[in-house]
């Protein structure tokens, strides 16, 4: 049988996946990334999961036929080079070319979001569909597509940076130094900084109970649970992050005209049984494609596993 190994690397854990040929996971391994620290460093975690792996599975070295990573940055279009990395110190580091002289196996790399909605299409929510967008709102928004089965990837692999769009032009400061990105209106620290102000104008929120009266960070299962409570501070603020989230996948809709968007991420995972309704009422509201629209609003299914099949999927 023919092996593959999918690698998750991000800025707070390394995990890594034993896949076979048909995209089941056969072993995992996964550790904390160490904090400042330099490129080597994160080389080392990585090889020691891959080695991990293969020690755990008993599968003879041979049979692995490749490794794909998924990192959280911009790659090249030939899967080869890292050309930024934010959040983690690979920038530039020959991170496959190391890896294909230690292990002697093809590499590939791709964006961790990119990966992620490969591995959807292959195993999960999208399975056998060729035109798909995924849209993962978490701590921030990461975006992918792809068109006619291939990954849509820019002349320098940088495309699809869906949480960078631009949707309302006066719109809040995003970290990229733009206003109004769909980020900026639509992530977990977008939702924080628009309850954060509701309070501090005198709104009620159960959130400041929860959260003990410190709102710097109100992670995804805080407004889980704001929401069963009914809480209108948060369902204010949710509504209008899902409103965005809507008409953003109509406008996304009209240019790529997918089969399906699919929907993931840390605050759909907690609270996407509050915000994809939302998101399909609006899609569905859309005149200009009312009469012969054919696109599903979909939930994605595999979690933290689709980066992992997803970069497995992409050296097969």
């Amino acid at each position: 049988m023919n092996y593959y190994i999918g690698l998750d690397i991000g800025g707070t854990k390394i995990a890594g996946a034993l896949v076979s040929a048909s995209g089941r996971i056969l072993a995992r391994t996964k550790t904390a990334t160490p904090k400042k620290v330099k490129s080597a460093d994160i080389y080392d975690c990585v090889t020691d999961a891959i080695d991990e792996l293969i020690h755990a599975s008993h599968v003879r070295l041979t049979a692995i036929k490749g490794i794909g990573v998924g990192v959280p940055g911009i790659v090249d279009t030939r899967h080869h080079h890292i050309l930024a990395a934010p959040n983690i110190a690979l920038t530039g580091f020959p991170l496959r070319a190391s890896l294909n002289r230690k292990y002697k196996k093809p590499v590939v790399m791709t964006n961790d979001v990119n990966a992620g909605l490969l591995g959807e299409a292959w195993r999960g929510a999208a399975r056998g569909l060729s035109h798909v967008i995924g849209i993962f709102p978490g701590t921030g928004v990461g975006g992918a597509v792809i068109t006619d089965g291939k990954l849509l990837l820019g002349q320098q692999g940088a495309a699809t940076e869906l949480g960078h769009v631009i949707v309302d032009i006066d719109g809040p400061l995003c970290h990229c130094g733009n206003r109004g990105c769909l980020e900026a209106l639509t992530s977990r620290w977008a939702i924080e900084r628009d309850i954060r102000a509701a309070v501090k104008a005198g709104q009620d929120s159960i959130v400041v109970k929860l959260k003990n009266g410190k709102l710097d960070v109100i992670k995804s299962k805080v407004l889980k649970e704001a929401l069963d409570k009914n809480d209108k501070v948060v369902k204010t603020v949710m509504s209008k992050a899902a409103r965005v989230l809507g008409k953003t996948a109509v406008s996304l809709n009209h240019t790529f005209n997918p089969q399906a968007i699919i929907f993931g991420g840390g605050v759909i995972k907690a609270c996407g049984d509050f915000i994809l309704p939302i998101i399909k009422k609006e899609v569905a509201a859309d005149t200009f494609f009312k009469k012969f629209n054919t696109c599903r609003i979909l939930l994605s299914q595999l979690g933290d596993d689709a980066v992992l099949l997803g970069a497995a999927r992409l050296v097969q």
